[in-house]
């Protein structure tokens, strides 16, 4: 099997299983979310029904039921990354020359991450119950328009808080809900939103250091053999100068398993500095993910319902309070002795 087709393949099973995770873990309304719908929909054209209904059932249970598989994958592909990286790139790194601080720094962040992890899935995210509820329904004002007054949950029974909602997954009303996350098997909220910042910005950290080295040990070991300079004779008899996709095939065939994990390393890495920075962008600005997504939500039947293509809804962000206030309030939830304080 030549290189163009091991890579075919690699680059099909990588893309497929991230697609797959980031359409399932995704909101309905998101981009991802309404291609998965639209793949679903073909499919069905074509498929058995009793299969659908297997793949239905199937997909429901992992991604749509309270479950503990995602955290399994996640420590998985934690242990193929870093066993690689401790077996093969430490110690090819090692007999390049490299430092062994910089090559500890993965380790260190590991366990960081870990800890931050571990408080973000144990935390209780700010479940409202019947005893805290005159507590929490005081917190924050009603908008008017993604959250009312008087609005009920019909599962928990009583009046929502504002900026609240219930998750159907861990079924519970959340606080400040912001999201529920699969990868650590718990609702995202007032109480845990900063172990999730943390984690995420520690997590990406690691990822960084590990595609980082990862990628030294390979540029290093083109260095060394002076491989750039290297030259080939065609089938006519000339001679041509090595390029970048040769370069990349010999360290394809030569590292296949570092390549890989470098190639998953690096979009992994792009994928969580854009969802962290998306989420310092909500914390900076006072947002959830649930209100972001909703209120894309309201927009767009508003657009579909509006003849004249004109968007009226003008929404001022009434939870603002400035970048520093905003911040606080991540890492210093607000209670109620708090705001009557104010």
């Amino acid at each position: 099997m030549d290189f163009l087709t091991l890579f075919a393949i690699y680059g099909i099973v990588v893309l497929g299983c991230i697609f797959l995770m980031c359409t399932y873990t995704s909101q309905v309304e998101t981009s991802l979310g309404r291609l998965g719908d639209f793949f679903t929909k073909v499919s069905s054209l074509f498929l058995p029904e009793w299969l659908q209904t297997t793949l239905r059932g199937a997909f429901h249970r992992l991604f749509h039921q309270q479950n503990r598989l995602f955290v399994a994958l996640h420590f998985m592909l934690e242990a193929a990354v870093y066993g690689e990286f401790t077996f093969e790139v430490f110690g090819y790194c090692r007999e390049m020359g490299f430092g062994i601080n910089g090559l500890l720094w993965p380790y260190w962040l590991f366990a960081v991450k870990t800890y931050f992890f571990y408080r973000c899935s144990t935390k209780d995210p700010g479940t409202i119950s019947r005893s805290n509820h005159g507590q929490l329904v005081q917190v924050y004002p009603y908008d008017g328009l993604m959250f009312r007054e008087a609005t009920s949950c019909p599962t928990c029974e009583f009046v929502k808080p504002a900026r609240s909602k219930h998750c159907w997954i861990c079924n519970r009303c959340v606080h400040r809900f912001d999201h529920h996350c699969v990868w650590v098997n718990n609702c995202i909220g007032a109480l845990n939103l900063k172990y999730f910042l943390a984690y995420l910005v520690t997590l990406t950290a690691a990822v960084a250091s590990v595609t980082l080295l990862t990628g030294g040990l390979l540029l290093q070991a083109v260095l060394s053999s002076d491989l750039i300079n290297a030259t080939y004779i065609d089938n006519s008899g000339l001679t041509h100068p090595v390029g970048l996709f040769f370069i990349i095939q010999h360290l394809f065939l030569t590292f296949p398993r570092i390549v890989f994990m470098l190639g998953f390393l690096i979009f992994l890495f792009l994928l969580l500095v854009g969802y962290t920075f998306f989420h310092f962008y909500l914390s900076l600005s006072n947002k959830t993910s649930n209100e972001w997504y909703k209120l894309r939500s309201l927009l767009l039947c508003h657009r579909r319902h509006n003849s004249q293509g004109k968007n009226h809804i003008t929404q001022q962000n009434i939870y603002f309070k400035g970048l520093v206030a905003n911040l606080k309030e991540i890492f210093q939830p607000i209670n109620t002795s708090e705001k009557k304080t104010r």
